[in-house]
This record gives structure tokens, C-alpha cells and sequence, in this order.
């Protein structure tokens, strides 16, 4: 592999496990509350769980776009937001988060992977690129985890290890 191809792997990596401008997803959700993990803060139409679980399902979609010729998406908006009026236990809490962390996970394998070709074009797209998809996945995913901090900040859930 060529070393430019390396080195684009490496940012990619750096890129969907986050860190550098912006938090990563186990800084955001470290220590939150399990009692606020229903809770509706002020002026959010959903809540701290839906939002994980927003994060999930869309990273989820995105690599079995990229892997899977038989996926289908779920409806847009709806399909990717669990309705407003599911609440999580303690048990879909962790599910949210271990499946969202196996996800990325896999997504990780694809970038490290030498066989990946980043810049072909996925076959059953319509242009897009596996590079493209995980670009995509890494800006959502950041947009969302700085999302959850500042619910976190608006709700008072860090404690006293920021402010």
C-alpha cells in the first residue's frame, strides 16, 4: 500500500474515534446518569437515549449500505429516531451503546483493511464511495456526540468533572 493510502487510513481511523476538534463518544456518555437517560431537556423534543439511539441506527445504516447490496434503508426522517414516546431501561441503554461501539468497530476494520477500496465506487450506489460513507458517518457521528455533550451541559449530568 502506497504511503499516501496509509496515511489517509490513519486519518480516517483518527477521524471516526474522535478526539482532536471534537470530544469522543466515550468522553461524552462517561458517568451519565441512567436516571436521566429518559429525560426530556428543555426545548429538545428528545431525549439523551433517543439521541444515542439516533446515533446507532444512522451509523448502523450507513455500513450496511456500504457492505450489504440487499440493504434498505429505513424511512427518512422517522426511520431513524426512535418515536418520541419510547423510553429505554437500563438494558436498551447498554444495547444502544454496544451496538453503536461494535458498528464503529467494524467501520474501523474497513479503514484499516488493505483490500477496501476507498475510492471505488459502492456498486449498488449511486456514486458514492466507501471513503465518502465513512467521511459521512464521521461527521454525523461528530455533530451528534457534541450534541449530547452540550444536552449534557443544558441538563447538569457532568458532575463535577466539567462545567
Amino acid at each position: 500500500m502506497m504511503e499516501q493510502e496509509l496515511l489517509l487510513r490513519e486519518h480516517l481511523y483518527t477521524l471516526l474515534e474522535g478526539g482532536n476538534a471534537h470530544m469522543t463518544f466515550q468522553e461524552a456518555i462517561a458517568d451519565f446518569p441512567r436516571e436521566d437517560m429518559n429525560a426530556n431537556p428543555p426545548h429538545v423534543p428528545y431525549t439523551p437515549w433517543h439521541l444515542l439511539e439516533h446515533l446507532r441506527i444512522t451509523q448502523w445504516d450507513i455500513l450496511e449500505f456500504i457492505r450489504n447490496p440487499g440493504h434498505i434503508s429505513p424511512p427518512w426522517p422517522q426511520g431513524y429516531w426512535p418515536s418520541r414516546e419510547a423510553r429505554a431501561d437500563a438494558a436498551a441503554w447498554d444495547q444502544t451503546i454496544a451496538s453503536f461501539r461494535a458498528d464503529l468497530q467494524a467501520l474501523w476494520e474497513m479503514v484499516a483493511d488493505p483490500s477496501v477500496e476507498l475510492h471505488a465506487q459502492i456498486p449498488h450506489g449511486i456514486g458514492q464511495t466507501i471513503l465518502r460513507e465513512i467521511l459521512l458517518v464521521a461527521d454525523h457521528d461528530a455533530y451528534h456526540i457534541d450534541e449530547f455533550a452540550i444536552l449534557r451541559q443544558v441538563m447538569q449530568t457532568w458532575g463535577n468533572a466539567r462545567h
